[in-house]
């Protein structure tokens, strides 16, 4: 398998930490940024094949941040999966309407998490 690169933006040091040890044992290669401003200048500079997004960051959130990724001709094909403790009905719609393909919610099933990456892939 080639090594996918792949994207993760959190505030959460925690959360990039377990996110970043999930992805690498499993064979991707894993950037990381803390916030939406720090994604969109790395989705632009390392066009990695996947995007994990969190929604609640200072500054540019999650939201945000999809949509103006998703927006951009340089970056639009870059698939956005939002991982958020945001669970609810309306916030899953909401992330998908700004351009997301796939909702996670947290704490993360690591399954389910790597069969919607690969889904992406």
């Amino acid at each position: 398998m080639s090594s996918k690169k792949i994207l993760v933006v959190d505030d959460s040091k925690t959360e990039r930490h377990v996110l970043t040890t999930i992805l690498e044992k499993n064979g991707y290669q894993v950037f990381t940024a803390e916030s939406g401003a720090e994604a969109l200048t790395k989705a632009d500079e390392l066009r990695p094949d996947l995007i994990l997004m969190d929604v609640v960051m200072p500054g540019t959130n999650g939201f945000q941040a999809t949509r103006t990724i998703s927006k951009n001709e340089a970056t639009k094909h870059i698939p956005i999966i939002i991982c958020s403790s945001k669970g609810q009905e309306t916030d899953k719609i909401w992330g998908l309407r700004q351009g997301a393909r796939e909702y996670v919610v947290k704490p993360v099933k690591v399954a389910e998490l790597l069969q919607k990456i690969a889904a992406l892939s």
